[in-house]
């Protein structure tokens, strides 16, 4: 069964990590993916260890379903190909620096002179104003954000967060406004530009942080674990390891009480309420540790998801695979066959009648490059 972008070509001229990540979420609904790559190929594949048979792990997470192709955008050849691809494609996306891609006669301008439909995705750090000529990366954007600030405990230093928070988001947002770029061109015929830039994808993914500040006047400061407005909802100590109790409402705080065989509690005047629960919370946190601390945070588990309250062990990656397998969400998927297969992480979407697919492994660099260029010369196409 074909997916649902099924005959959508993408021309993918972006690396690292934004563009990539949406490319592939877009692959594996079904899209033709041409990654277009330097004669170097995409930084991410010197980006190791981990490694995976001498492939870094980091470029295999997010360039499955593709094809690639190598063209330095510098050669007169490799240029006409590049805007043959431009031409021929359904969606465009690339996160040079802005204007970058331009100067070789492939931005937006350009491409829809002879390609009214392109919708052209275009992926910056700071936008194209005042922000256009300052780099892009997560780390600073995370700093520049605000997010460090509220990342680490409330006497210590800012922290990153784990993982390229913003680029993943920014990446999903460009996806988000690829899909509706689409869609307006089902209905009208003519395509458009989508522009997304990190800042603005971590001004709004700071939700809660971003209204304090936006509509309350308030500046946030990180709290460790703790949540500004709910209590508990942060880790809290077991007989062994620490437990996340998201406990955000009075019927699960209830639930919580009685599992931990303390009901009384749930009818104290200072906690029978969220907002008195927030205020009181070192009234209530050892309250609550004095019974946690009986029993283990597995046991503790078992328990309060039983009965209705949110809750989970802090677990390393494995733990967190191992967990959606217990789930029956099957979080791993093999892409590709003998030498080339390639364990990935599952998409996170399920669709019930366009099911998405997994059709090819992350390519090697110009993997697709000669098939490529003879159908860029077809001129029959």
């Amino acid at each position: 069964m074909k997916g649902p972008l099924d005959g959508i070509l993408v021309a993918d001229f972006s690396r690292i990590l934004a563009g990539p990540y949406a490319t592939m979420l877009l692959a594996d609904m079904g899209a033709d993916v041409i990654k277009v790559e330097g004669p170097g190929g995409d930084d991410t594949r010197t980006w190791m260890p981990p490694v995976r048979e001498g492939t870094s792990t980091y470029y295999l997470g997010i360039n499955r379903g593709k094809r690639s192709i190598a063209l330095d955008l510098r050669d007169e050849a490799d240029l006409t190909a590049a805007r043959e691809l431009a031409r021929r494609a359904d969606v465009l996306i690339e996160n040079f620096r802005p204007g970058g891609i331009d100067r070789f006669g492939l931005g937006y301008d350009d491409v829809r002179e002879t390609n009214p439909g392109i919708v052209f995705a275009s992926i910056t750090g700071f936008g194209t104003g005042a922000g256009r000529d300052v780099p892009g990366y997560d780390l600073m954007v995370q700093a520049i954000s605000g997010l460090m600030s509220l990342t680490g405990e409330p006497d210590g230093p800012p922290y990153r967060a784990g993982i390229s928070v913003f680029d993943v988001m920014a990446g999903n947002h460009a996806v988000i406004g690829i899909l509706a770029a689409l869609r307006h061109r089902d209905r009208s015929g003519q395509g458009q530009k989508v522009e997304v830039n990190l800042l603005s994808s971590a001004l709004t993914g700071l939700v809660n942080h971003s209204s304090a500040y936006a509509a309350g006047g308030v500046v946030p400061f990180r709290m460790g674990n703790a949540h500004p407005s709910v209590f508990p909802y942060e880790p809290l100590p077991t007989k062994d390891n620490d437990l996340i109790i998201s406990a955000a409402n009075d019927r699960q705080f209830r639930k919580l009480c009685v599992v931990l065989g303390i009901p009384e509690v749930a009818d104290d005047p200072r906690f029978t309420e969220n907002a008195g629960r927030t205020a009181n919370r070192e009234e209530l946190r050892p309250l609550l540790v004095e019974r946690l601390v009986t029993r283990g945070a597995v046991e503790w588990f078992d328990l309060l998801v039983a009965a209705g309250v949110p809750c989970g062990p802090i677990n390393t990656i494995d733990g967190g695979f191992a967990m959606a397998e217990r789930f029956e969400l099957e979080p791993i998927v093999t892409v590709g066959e003998g030498d080339r297969a390639v364990p990935t992480t599952r998409h996170p979407i399920r669709f019930s009648s366009t099911p998405v697919s997994y059709a090819l492994p992350p390519p090697e660099l110009d993997e697709h490059g000669e098939e490529i260029r003879k159908w860029l010369g077809d001129k029959d196409e």
